[in-house]
């Protein structure tokens, strides 16, 4: 049994959710985001909770279980509060610029790095260190801070790079004489 899965995803005043062919769609304050349903599970919209239970009794059914709740407890959360990354830049010379549709990267490269900001994601720079990802879908904006601090990931040694806030980076020790 699925301690995650058992539990009903409450859905709050403001949003509405409802089933047509094989979708799951939520309307929040925030938008809208819609999911594609496994037959493997059984999905109800009932009052304002939304039951996730298996629809048969399979391994492969039991095992989707959790994680069909938690995607379903995502499109909820992401239309009510939204979600947010925040990513700091160490090192000399590094910095990150928002420019509208743009965020411009300087990362000790010969070049500035340009990436053109996805449809639904919004990027701010607060200051030159941060870069705050924030969107309504969770897997986007995941996705989109991944392709951020993948131009220059954390090194052990000095510690430069891209890391998420609160990420720990683990550094080694210089030559010893």
């Amino acid at each position: 049994m699925s301690r995650i899965g058992k539990k009903p995803v409450a859905i709050p005043s403001g949003v509405e959710a409802k089933i047509d062919n094989g979708t799951l769609s939520v309307k929040g304050p925030k938008g809208t985001l819609s999911m594609g349903l496994s037959d493997l599970i059984d999905y109800k919209v009932e009052g304002d909770e939304i039951q996730v239970n298996p629809a048969n009794d399979t391994k492969q059914a039991r095992s989707y279980w959790g994680m069909q709740r938690t995607l379903v407890s995502n499109l909820v959360e992401g239309v009510t509060e939204g979600f947010t990354k925040t990513l700091e830049i160490t090192g000399v010379g590094y910095r990150a610029q928002a420019q509208g549709k743009k965020l411009k990267l300087q990362l000790g490269y010969s070049h500035d790095v340009d990436l053109d900001v996805p449809e639904g994601i919004e990027v701010k720079t607060p200051d030159q260190t941060t870069v705050e990802v924030s969107g309504i879908d969770k897997q986007a904006v995941g996705q989109f801070a991944a392709e951020i601090r993948r131009w220059r990931k954390p090194e052990p040694y000095k510690g430069k790079g891209i890391k998420y806030r609160g990420e720990y980076v683990f550094r080694k020790e210089g030559k010893k004489k």
